[in-house]
């Protein structure tokens, strides 16, 4: 579970920059802190699922989850 949350903080960081968008207009987007966002998108910490949501949504995208 750790691995794939740093691997949605990847593709987080890849949406931010290919829709350029600055860590604090996602903050703005998402109705938090510039540090909350450095917090969700820190490899080295753990965030909740919602928080990832949160930013994901915030980026005009969703994330699916299966169990196979």
């Amino acid at each position: 579970l750790v691995e794939q949350t740093i691997l949605y903080k990847e593709v987080l960081e890849k949406e931010l920059k290919k829709q350029k968008i600055t860590k604090t207009q996602l903050a703005k987007k998402m109705q938090t802190s510039r540090a909350a966002v450095n917090r969700i998108l820190d490899p080295e910490r753990t965030c909740s699922l919602k928080s990832l949501v949160m930013a994901i949504t915030a980026l005009g995208k969703h994330l699916e989850i299966r169990i196979a």
